[in-house]
């Protein structure tokens, strides 16, 4: 039994030195408004400050310190001085060299964008083109909900109308417009109407892609195409089955957007291309030394081009300032075919190795020809029509012709002097750049 006391007092001391060793202990409760970790003691206790004052989590860390949280890199990591806004507003106008395009012609500012809108509406006043109700039961449904709203009761009347018409109106609300502004609205026909010439849209919402509704449109229909039909002939220009209504729709519902509140400025390019990303972060960089006294530019990628705004000077003064500066667009070698309507378009770089070409056209004409043959008089036979095919084949060209082109001009001359049709030019530059002469990228369309 002695023995068995000893143990046990043995085991109590050893927890209370490993207590000791692991350090004071600490109820953590949290705030359930703030979500912050608090400790609150009403008694002084082991993790009590000498003055009896309770000490908390962050008073009770662990003596090793903690790792430090991750450095962030800047926008833009150039050494020198903080740029800075200029007392004088800048007046210089720059002059534009041939082949030199503005920044603000090949690059957008990332954020600033449109946004589209659609709706669903009808269309009134049409003489006899609009919808058969018959068969465009959404129509119909949509004409008595209409009337229903203004306080007509049509539910159970046969609407044999054909002077309405349900159309799909889309517009695109561009960035920060403000309520009040007014925008263009496309209008476009879901039915069997076959014009909306002389037709006014209705009061129609445009929601976005989340839902909301930004803005309201109604007004005339200006229709640009047009049709005519009689007992054997007709005849139609354009699509007279939809119109535009300029400033037609009312914006109601502004984004809540600033261009302040983007963060860090950033230029997008069109057509990606490392070159003209660096000539890019050049010449606002180069301007902006002069300008600002420091580099606000630096390259990311091939598409994006970060900037720093100067401090004292707003986001849009900053963007007008340097979006005029003159840039040379670096392009790619690049061929572009269309087959349907034989159009060939070649970049100023497309270069040809020299190679050796024979295009010749082989034309097949097939003529049918047939003859009556008549039995003779006095006898039992029967007329009949025998058949008689011409077939007659040509074959032009077959010159070898040498072709090899340092520039576009070169390979243009060397080309016409063959005498292709546009049909002979792809097949042409196809087949070079299967042979591996065409040094371009060759799209077919």
């Amino acid at each position: 039994m002695r023995f068995l006391f000893a143990s046990l007092a043995a085991g109590f001391l050893a927890l209370q030195t490993a207590s000791a060793q692991d350090g004071p202990r600490m109820p953590i409760t949290l705030d359930p408004q703030t979500g912050e970790v608090v400790s609150i003691a009403d008694n002084p206790m082991g993790f009590a400050s000498k003055d009896g004052s309770t000490l908390l989590a962050a008073d009770m860390a662990p003596t090793s310190p903690l790792p430090p949280p991750p450095v962030v890199a800047p926008v833009v990591p150039r050494s020198g001085p903080e740029p800075r806004a200029p007392d004088t507003p800048d007046t210089m106008m720059h002059s534009l060299s041939p082949g030199d395009v503005r920044i603000k012609d090949i690059a957008a500012v990332e954020g600033v964008r449109e946004n589209q809108l659609v709706g669903y509406g009808l269309v009134v006043g049409l003489q006899g083109t609009g919808d058969t109700l018959r068969n465009a039961a959404f129509s119909e449904q949509s004409l008595q909900s209409m009337l229903e709203r203004l306080g007509v009761n049509v539910r159970d009347s046969a609407l044999r109308t054909r002077n309405i018409a349900a159309v799909i109106a889309t517009a695109e609300l561009p960035a920060f417009a403000g309520a009040g502004s007014r925008i263009d609205v496309n209008v476009a026909s879901l039915g069997d109407a076959t014009s909306l010439q002389g037709g006014t849209l209705i009061i129609t919402q445009l929601s976005g892609a989340d839902g909301e509704v930004y803005a309201v449109a109604q007004g005339p229909i200006a229709v640009t195409g047009y049709s005519a039909a009689g007992m054997a002939e007709s005849v139609q220009k354009g699509t007279p089955t939809a119109g535009r209504i300029p400033n037609g729709a009312l914006v109601e519902h502004e984004l809540q957007t600033s261009l302040d509140g983007l963060g860090a400025l950033t230029f997008k390019l069109r057509n990606p291309d490392f070159r003209t990303a660096i000539r890019i972060t050049d010449a606002i960089n180069a301007y902006s030394r002069r300008r600002y006294g420091a580099a606000v530019a630096e390259e990311r990628d091939y598409r994006t081009v970060a900037l720093v705004k100067p401090r004292g000077m707003s986001a849009a003064r900053f963007i007008a300032e340097i979006e005029g500066l003159p840039v040379r667009p670096d392009t790619p070698a690049r061929v572009v075919i269309d087959e349907r309507s034989g159009t060939v378009v070649m970049g100023a770089d497309v270069r040809i190795s020299t190679v050796a070409i024979t295009h010749g056209n082989l034309s097949i004409r097939v003529t049918e020809a047939p003859v009556v043959s008549q039995p003779g008089p006095f006898s039992d036979g029967e007329t009949v029509v025998v058949p008689r095919t011409m077939v007659d084949t040509n074959e032009t060209g077959g010159n070898l012709s040498i072709i090899g082109g340092t520039d576009l001009q070169t390979l243009v001359r060397g080309l016409n002097q063959i005498g292709l049709k546009p049909s002979g030019v792809i097949a042409i530059v196809q087949t070079m750049k299967t042979a591996g002469a065409l040094q371009a990228d060759l799209v077919v369309q």
